[in-house]
């Protein structure tokens, strides 16, 4: 009977441990600033498929905003979203305050997918989400590293990464949209 006992309270403890690193694996651990200083608790995102991009605004690749835009619209009401980071790691194309950000994306691009508080994407300062997305002990699936702004993570419902799409990829090419329409 002892043996028995010991056999269960091993296999809960394993359980719990491997349980705890599942969810250590996923993004829903994270809770971060939105441009408005309010905390946004990612565990809000189970069920959804998340693309998580590094943005600039006076960046040659910041007309994707407008895709973005596009993208979120047209598919939030199939569980999709896209959050924002704004970064200013390459060539200082992020210089403004939250505040300017968040004017900056409403009046030129009309965003309405949440937007976060700017944070570094890379470097001794990078943000606990980005250490996550690049870090392949942290995620579980690859290292990577963030080559340019607007480049996207993919995050499937279970909140575990499921690719890297290049800063120059669209957002609505269509290997992004088979991704948000597929069942993974």
């Amino acid at each position: 009977m002892k043996i028995i006992f010991k056999i269960f309270v091993f296999m809960i403890a394993s359980n719990s441990s491997f349980s705890q690193d599942m969810v250590d694996k996923t993004i829903f651990q994270f809770t971060v600033k939105n441009l408005e200083g309010i905390d946004y608790d990612f565990s809000t995102l189970k069920g959804k498929k998340v693309m998580i991009v590094n943005t600039a605004s006076k960046c040659g690749l910041t007309p994707q905003y407008k895709k973005l835009q596009s993208l979120y619209e047209k598919y939030c009401a199939d569980d999709f979203i896209i959050i924002g980071f704004p970064a200013n790691n390459f060539l200082r194309q992020e210089p403004g305050s939250n505040e300017e950000i968040g004017a900056f994306c409403e009046k030129n691009y009309g965003v309405t997918f949440p937007m976060m508080s700017k944070v570094s994407v890379k470097g001794k300062d990078m943000h606990p989400v980005y250490k996550f997305l690049t870090q392949e002990d942290k995620n579980g699936i690859v290292n990577s590293s963030v080559s340019w702004n607007f480049q996207k993570y993919l995050i499937n419902p279970d909140g575990r990464l499921a690719r890297v799409v290049s800063p120059r990829t669209q957002p609505d090419d269509p290997s992004v949209i088979s991704w948000i329409k597929s069942d993974e």
